[in-house]
């Protein structure tokens, strides 16, 4: 800390983070202009004079630049401070040797989890009912509720319940293209999850996302895949009183596998954030970045994801990137996002939110900038497609929105069994059929949302060291990861987080 009360987290920032309220007519710095009204902590302050047009720094990096003046001790945020251009001078490559280096060489850990046929081991043991349409959503629903609410599944101790993957799209859409390939590659990631025991698709029959073309495109599956429609099988009804039976039939092979010890080698785990604050990218996220590299340390793999929330913050990935061909990958996946925004009338800057600004984040660079701590220090391994799956250990960028629950959907696809969400202002997330932890960046939210908060970053700003932190931080991934319900799980969150990626023309 350089001082009571704020924090400068590099030599060349030109601000300083306030960790305490600071009242009107205060002057945080011990000097400079007296604040004109109360700041709330998290926000920042100019430790000299700025003039317009001059960069603003914090974590060393340009997060805006000053549009009218401003003196030492002010106030700096939406105010005074506007989005402008970053750092493009791409090394592509320059840290990775010394990334590489650094990983740490941790002992191995084990965790208890489901082995599956395929060399996969899940962490938790569903049946995931998934529907093909919007036209299937209802029958899923119903058909989930009823064996969730009957009692029978504690006749099962090993299967953790029905999960309906419902959405609202699957038909009215292009047959190919972005927005077909993100929901089918969707739809198969969730049904062959290591987490999932048995899937069951449904769907109406006539629609747009058939389930022989998704056989057809990625194999029948084995014993863990099913499918029928409603038009098939007759009706609303019909279709109900079928899924409830084919799960009465799974339920015993399902609760045949039971947990068995693995290397935390299998485990993949989605870096996701949101309802970010001021403290977010100083606090909870390189806290996770602490555990995220001790995890690949140990041959893990890590998944971050929100492409318009690591831009003005991309360059530092490039320079961990293993080749041109994932820097590559990297760079069009952004220029495909600058046109997209565009051509929709918005732009890459139409972030933070208002949540996020008022705990202290002014531009998208700035909240780029901290929410690219999460993913550590690691060399960046691999570059995917929303939805696709992981194809090597390591750090892995997917491709998504910034929209929690779209961009954890995808991730989930991807293969993650567990998420570490951190959050500054608060979250009520969840996701099945993989658990969420959720991180406070503050000990005031901790306080404040006790049963939804898993672990309290706030001690850092007092001294807890952050490797002391990313240590408990992977102890409750492991011990999730082995069974342990996270606070998301005990409050039942997760049914309606499933969010497929829709891209093109509602038809």
């Amino acid at each position: 800390m350089t001082n009571p009360g704020w924090l400068q987290m590099h030599p060349r920032d030109t601000i300083a983070v306030l960790t305490r309220r600071a009242g009107k007519g205060e002057r945080p710095l011990g000097r400079g202009v007296a604040l004109e009204r109360a700041i709330e902590a998290g926000h920042k302050i100019a430790l000299g004079d700025i003039m317009p047009g001059e960069a603003i720094i914090k974590f060393g990096q340009i997060i805006g630049y000053a549009s009218v003046p401003v003196v030492a001790g002010e106030h700096v945020h939406t105010h005074n401070c506007s989005m402008g251009s970053h750092d493009r001078d791409y090394v592509i490559g320059a840290d990775f040797e010394s990334a590489l280096a650094s990983t740490p060489k941790a002992e191995p850990m084990t965790f208890a989890g489901y082995h599956r046929d395929d060399g996969t081991v899940g962490t938790r043991n569903y049946i995931a009912l998934v529907a093909t349409v919007n036209c299937s959503a209802t029958v899923i629903r119903r058909a989930a509720a009823d064996i969730n609410t009957s009692g029978i599944l504690d006749q099962f101790p090993n299967v953790d319940g029905v999960v309906a993957l419902s959405h609202g799209t699957g038909c009215g859409m292009a047959s190919e293209g972005p927005g077909h390939d993100n929901l089918q590659r969707v739809l198969w990631g969730h049904a062959t999850h290591p987490n999932v025991g048995a899937a069951l698709f449904v769907g109406l029959g006539c629609e747009v996302m058939q389930i022989a073309r998704m056989r057809a495109a990625y194999g029948e599956g084995g014993e863990r895949f099913h499918g029928l429609t409603i038009q098939e099988t007759g009706g609303t009804t019909r279709t109900v009183e079928a899924i409830v039976a084919a799960i009465h039939d799974l339920l015993p092979k399902v609760n045949a596998v039971s947990r068995e010890p693995a290397p935390v080698s299998k485990l993949a785990v989605a870096l996701q954030c949101g309802g970010s604050d001021g403290f977010s990218g100083i606090t909870a996220n390189p806290a996770l970045g602490v555990a995220s590299d001790m995890l690949v340390g140990m041959g893990g793999s890590v998944v971050l994801a929100e492409t318009p929330e690591i831009y003005g913050a991309e360059q530092l990935l490039l320079r961990r990137a293993a080749g041109q061909d994932v820097a590559d990958k990297l760079l069009e996946r952004i220029a495909w996002w600058e046109h997209y925004t565009a051509i929709n009338g918005g732009a890459m800057d139409n972030n933070p939110s208002p949540g996020n600004k008022a705990g202290g984040l002014t531009t998208i660079l700035e909240k780029s900038l901290g929410a690219v701590a999460k993913a550590g220090s690691a060399p960046l391994g691999d570059v995917l497609d929303y939805g696709a799956k992981l194809r090597r250990p390591g750090l892995t960028f997917m491709d998504s929105p910034g929209f929690d629950p779209v961009s954890v959907t995808g991730q989930i696809a991807s293969g993650a069994q567990v998420v570490v969400f951190t959050t500054g202002r608060g979250s009520a997330f969840g996701s099945k059929p993989a658990p969420t932890i959720k991180v406070a960046s503050n000990s005031r939210l901790a306080n404040a949302m006790p049963d939804d908060m898993d672990i309290d970053c706030g001690g850092i700003l007092d001294g807890v060291s952050m490797e002391e932190k990313g240590r408990e931080i992977l102890a409750l991934i492991v011990a999730t990861a082995s069974g342990q319900k996270s606070k998301s799980e005990k409050l039942g969150l997760g049914d309606n987080e499933f969010l497929p990626w829709q891209i093109g023309a509602v038809m």
